[in-house]
C-alpha cells in the first residue's frame, strides 16, 4: 500500500518546491504536474514527488484524518 500525503507548498523554484509537512519541510519535485502551482497551493505528495493538487478544504479534511488515525499530534 502507498500513502500520498497532503502538503502545502511554501516556496517554488522551477521545477522544484518546498513543501510544509505536518511542520516538517521537505524539497519535492513538481515536474509531473501540468497545472499551474502557487505558493499556499496544496498537493498530495508521493515518493518525493507531488501527484495531484487539492483545494484547501480537502487537503485540511485528509490531513484531519492522518492525525486521527495515527495519533500525530497537530
Amino acid at each position: 500500500m502507498c500513502l500520498a500525503v497532503p502538503s502545502k507548498i511554501i516556496s517554488i523554484e522551477g521545477n522544484r518546491a518546498v513543501v510544509d509537512v505536518y511542520g516538517a519541510q521537505r524539497e519535492i519535485s513538481i515536474l509531473l504536474m501540468e497545472n499551474e502551482l502557487e505558493v499556499g497551493d496544496y498537493v498530495l505528495v508521493h515518493a518525493g514527488f507531488a501527484i495531484q493538487k487539492l483545494d484547501e478544504e480537502d487537503a485540511k479534511e485528509r490531513i484531519d484524518m492522518i492525525v486521527k488515525i495515527t495519533a500525530i499530534p497537530e
